[in-house]
């Protein structure tokens, strides 16, 4: 059963998401339009390979092999804190500390980032439509306040949305694919992007850390299992829509592009038009009208992505606060809303003051701001995905007869081996995901900060271990042993205190 002891703060708000708004979060954390026209062709420019729709191929079912496990795990533990429960309850406390602290890092770089593309897209939106020069970090300071407030809101507003801007997003791609497969260069379509050949050449590994970055949001489900109906089963169900639609979008719309512009041109047309260069293609086969609108949808994926990270990493904040690895401030929840309130101005905080550092030294919102920190994300990401994998496999080593083999040990084994080795190819090509204007500080500091993170995550809670053995005992709270979410005690995260 839980863990139920007196003191600790409010709960997140009531459950009202169901399998649906929960798709919204984690697809529109995914940011398909943005992903696709700024992330897409961002990996054919740096990269130099036209086999980028072959690792969404690739790397969708190793995704999905993690989600296995991953969706077993949901059905045991119900927790804001997602990642953090799973492995502390799978592997050990202190282990799950130190990944709590590299996925506050792993998410608020992603989310910080994003602020730089969203600051380019509306600088050029606004002197393309208007003449006026509007500073890319003006903008951008602007959306980070404007996020911070929707922060606040009940969970299900910020659903609505999503929702309505994730349909808007996938209605367009659909149009513009459809479109570019019409016309294709030379007359005819080429799947050279999908021979193998093209993708495993030098730098195999960079399209494969931007690919990461691309998908970063789907395992965000169970951030929301809190606030959702039926956290045994929605979760899970989520995910793997999660996974599925988005691998059909990337791939589809990346080999689109190629086939529009033709394989041979379509990594320097990336180059030279970058995020441009898919609404280019839209205004050339479909109409300027459209593509017009397109870039506004382009925008609002954007803001609906930053949204998605926002809540994602307020929940992480609040988390941890209640369970006393934070300062408890941070679990504090609006009395109205229901909603992290303290998470939400940290990360609005944080937001602030790296865009702020990125302006005042001159920084390119895109080649920096934008890739820097995204691939430092996505390299966070599959550090926690192995992580979590393992630890589904300790988790029901003591639970045999709770779950079949394949959830318990045969699709995390293979999930953990296949993302060691994307791991391992990232960290190989780190100097190319930063660009020419990376440095060996920055090739090896950028890495180096997550694990920085993770060692100061595991020494606070061996610290705690010795100096508050109580709190540490809560870590990661207790799984409920039936996992099917049925009963009162289920129906309550892990972990949590009543008042």
């Amino acid at each position: 059963m839980g863990t139920h002891t007196p003191g600790r703060p409010r709960g997140l708000g009531q459950r009202r998401l169901g399998a649906a708004q929960i798709v919204f979060f984690v697809v529109a954390a995914a940011g398909p339009l943005y992903a696709i026209a700024g992330g897409v062709s961002t990996t054919y420019a740096v990269t130099g390979s036209i086999g980028v729709p072959l690792s969404f191929v690739l790397l969708a079912p190793v995704l999905a092999l993690f989600a296995v496990g991953y969706a077993a795990m949901s059905r045991y533990i119900t927790n804001a804190g997602a990642f953090y429960p799973y492995v502390a309850n799978g592997i050990g406390r202190s282990a799950g500390t130190a990944v709590s602290f590299v996925t506050l890092i792993a998410y608020n770089a992603i989310q910080i980032s994003i602020y730089g593309l969203f600051g380019w897209s509306l600088s050029n939106w606004l002197l393309t439509l208007f003449g006026l020069t509007v500073p890319w970090w003006l903008c951008a300071i602007v959306m980070v306040l404007i996020i911070g407030a929707l922060g606040v809101l009940r969970i299900d507003i910020n659903a609505k949305v999503l929702g309505i801007a994730m349909c808007l997003e996938i209605a367009i791609i659909v149009i513009i694919d459809v479109a570019l497969f019409a016309h294709p260069a030379g007359g005819s379509v080429s799947f050279a992007p999908l021979a193998p050949g093209n993708l495993f050449t030098a730098g195999v590994g960079a399209v494969f850390a931007f690919s990461v970055a691309v998908f970063t949001g789907f395992e965000g489900a169970a951030t929301y299992g809190e606030e959702c109906r039926d956290p045994a089963r929605t979760v899970g169900r989520a995910t793997f829509i999660a996974i599925g639609l988005t691998a059909v979008l990337y791939v589809v719309s990346s080999l689109a592009m190629a086939v529009a512009i033709g394989p041979d041109a379509i990594v320097g047309a990336s180059q030279a038009d970058g995020p441009g260069l898919l609404f280019g293609l839209a205004g050339t086969n479909v109409g300027e009208v459209f593509s017009d609108t397109a870039y506004v949808l382009f925008m609002t994926s954007q803001i609906a992505a930053l949204l998605s990270f926002h809540n994602s990493v307020a929940r992480y904040f609040f988390a941890l606060g209640r369970e006393g690895t934070l300062p408890a401030a941070l679990g504090r929840t609006s009395r109205r809303t229901g909603a992290p309130v303290a998470g939400s101005l940290v990360q609005t905080g944080l937001g602030l003051v790296l865009v702020i550092a990125f302006a005042a030294t001159g920084s390119d919102p895109i080649t920096q701001l934008f890739t820097w920190l995204g691939t430092t994300a996505s390299t966070g990401v599959v550090i926690i995905m192995i992580a979590v994998s393992l630890s589904v496999i300790g988790f029901f080593r003591r639970r045999q007869r709770t779950e079949n083999a394949w959830r318990r040990w045969i699709a995390p084994v293979l999930a953990a081996v296949l993302l060691s080795a994307v791991l391992v190819m990232i960290l190989i090509n780190f100097d190319l995901l930063l660009g020419p204007e990376g440095t060996p500080l920055l090739r090896w500091g950028l890495p180096g900060l997550l694990v920085a993170g993770g060692l100061a995550g595991f020494l606070r809670a061996e610290l705690l271990r010795t100096r508050d053995p109580e709190v540490y005992a809560g870590i990661g709270g207790s799984p409920v042993e039936d996992g099917n979410g049925d009963d009162d005690d289920a129906r309550r995260p892990i972990g949590s205190r009543e008042r």
